[in-house]
């Protein structure tokens, strides 16, 4: 009854500091989010098992990627745009399609699935997917469900400071214990189809690239934290349609020079 009624009172403060009533009771404030991620970036770095692509040696890839993230940035559709740090990594693994987002705008896309992908709209998809997930807090709202709201309060108030290493070490380890649930999925592909929707890209990419992953054998990572199933493709082009069902742009050519820019 005691540890309830604790509970009850960290979600009304949480509340009452401005926690939006659109977003999911998240006892990490936005700074919280953004120094997490900061701490997970550094871990990714450090980690031998993701070699990250040096920027300084593949500026034209870096380029190419960065603009995806700014037009998707300046679409007015995010929430967080100007409190985050919007961060982009490419990974070099070509044998893993897989992408995914920590707190803080943190970005990270493997080689692998970039080259598995035909054209921008397909990524473009994906990457206002993945800011979603940011941009609404659920990674952290899973951090909260995975590891225990008193051990994260704890941490908040200065205690136990070092399992912010640890829970990132962890994760750099094993990211499914980011796995989202079906609402986060299903809110991050309405995000992607609204933010792409104003752009020039067909807002549909996203759908196209469940498709392709569902046809994919053996199985990608990515399913294995973001699953697909026939439910979530038909929701994405439902609210396509309900957005009017513009026809946008797919520029295959111009994404092939994207992936040439890659080792």
């Amino acid at each position: 009854m005691k540890k309830l009624g604790f509970t009850l009172i960290i979600a009304l403060i949480m509340i009452m500091f401005g926690t939006s009533c659109k977003e999911k009771i998240n006892i990490f404030s936005i700074q919280d989010d953004i120094n997490f991620g900061a701490q997970f970036d550094e871990e990714i770095l450090k980690n031998k098992d993701f070699v990250i692509l040096p920027e300084t040696q593949y500026p034209e890839a870096y380029r190419k990627i960065n603009q995806f993230k700014t037009t998707l940035l300046n679409t007015g559709k995010m929430t967080h745009v100007n409190d985050f740090n919007w961060t982009v990594r490419i990974i070099r693994d070509d044998a893993t399609i897989n992408a995914f987002a920590v707190p803080g705008g943190y970005l990270y896309f493997y080689t692998g699935l970039i080259k598995a992908l035909d054209n921008e709209a397909e990524f473009a998809g994906v990457m206002a997917h993945e800011m979603a997930h940011a941009d609404r807090r659920h990674s952290t709202a899973q951090l909260t469900k995975q590891y225990g709201i008193d051990l994260l309060l704890s941490m908040l108030l200065g205690k136990n400071s070092n399992q912010w290493v640890n829970i990132a070490a962890n994760l750099a380890s094993g990211l499914t214990e980011l796995a989202f649930s079906r609402s986060d999925e299903n809110e991050a592909d309405k995000y992607a189809v609204n933010n792409t929707y104003v752009t020039e890209w067909d807002a549909r990419g996203v759908a196209d690239f469940l498709k392709k992953m569902d046809s994919h054998s053996p199985t990608p990572v990515f399913l294995s934290t973001h699953p697909s199933d026939k439910d979530r493709i038909a929701a994405v082009e439902k609210e396509w349609k309900t957005l009017g069902g513009k026809q946008g742009e797919y520029f295959a050519s111009r994404y092939a020079e994207f992936v040439n820019s890659l080792p």
